[in-house]
């Protein structure tokens, strides 16, 4: 399967829906959960550090470890795959990207309409009212810091065994059902509930693209698989849009 097909089907459609995953952000230089468990955090079971029960344990040991990958997150850079995206949003009246990143790559890269499914690292909530809490609100002198309220701070990440963010998964659906092709990009399509929205998306007659350097649970749901790299399929696939564009055009 080639650039031409995936082209040929984004270059007739109006609507686009992109799921995007830890391959799109691993050029960034960002590792995935399980690949940061290095160093001082190699002993240390993931649910310790990536669940409600696990903060209330040792609220000060989860932080650390997320202050650790804040500081990664915050020293990477959107890669090609990012601004390739960014482009492909000025193409279509109707294009969402749905991640499951915590990174807030997406959006430092100029890309409008992301649903981050998974939350976002770099913000903060409320452990006990789960609002987002601005920097002014934050007792920094503590670690974790305070919320006003007198409870912890916690990451703005979606922990095992929580709900995404309200909203965000009926928005997600609601967009992958009126898109003409899903692109997905980087995700190994095991995560539920990301991993149904391109199976939801098909079943509502979109096609499916599936950019991932190996095979994933999405593979055999897709019309077209470009195997590489989202850092180099996705421009080189932007700008053969465009020369399938000038071309029927000039036809």
């Amino acid at each position: 399967m080639s650039v031409e097909e995936a082209a040929g089907l984004l270059a007739a459609a109006r609507r686009v829906f992109v799921v995007t995953g830890a391959g799109m952000s691993a050029e960034s230089g960002i590792p995935t959960f399980r690949d940061a468990l290095t160093g001082l955090w190699s002993g240390c079971d993931p649910m310790t550090l990536a669940s409600p029960d696990g903060f209330e344990a040792n609220p000060e040991l989860v932080w650390r470890w997320y202050a650790s990958r804040r500081e990664r997150v915050l020293a990477a850079q959107p890669n090609a795959g990012h601004l390739a995206l960014v482009r492909l949003e000025g193409r279509y009246e109707d294009l969402m990207i749905a991640t499951q990143n915590v990174d807030g790559l997406h959006g430092r890269a100029g890309s409008r309409r992301v649903l981050e499914l998974h939350g976002n690292i770099l913000e903060s909530r409320c452990f006990r009212e789960g609002r987002r809490l601005e920097e002014r609100e934050l007792d920094a002198s503590r670690v974790p810091p305070s919320c006003p309220c007198g409870s912890h701070a916690r990451p703005g990440v979606v922990w095992f065994g929580e709900a995404l963010p309200d909203g965000v998964l009926g928005e997600a659906a609601a967009a992958v059902a009126r898109c003409d092709v899903c692109l997905v990009v980087g995700t190994s399509g095991v995560v539920q509930p990301a991993a149904s929205l391109p199976i939801w998306g098909r079943a509502a007659g979109a096609k499916i693209i599936e950019i991932n350097r190996e095979e994933s649970e999405i593979t055999l749901a897709a019309h077209v698989v470009l195997r590489g790299s989202a850092a180099t399929v996705l421009p080189s696939l932007v700008d053969r849009i465009a020369a399938v564009r000038n071309a029927s055009e000039a036809s």
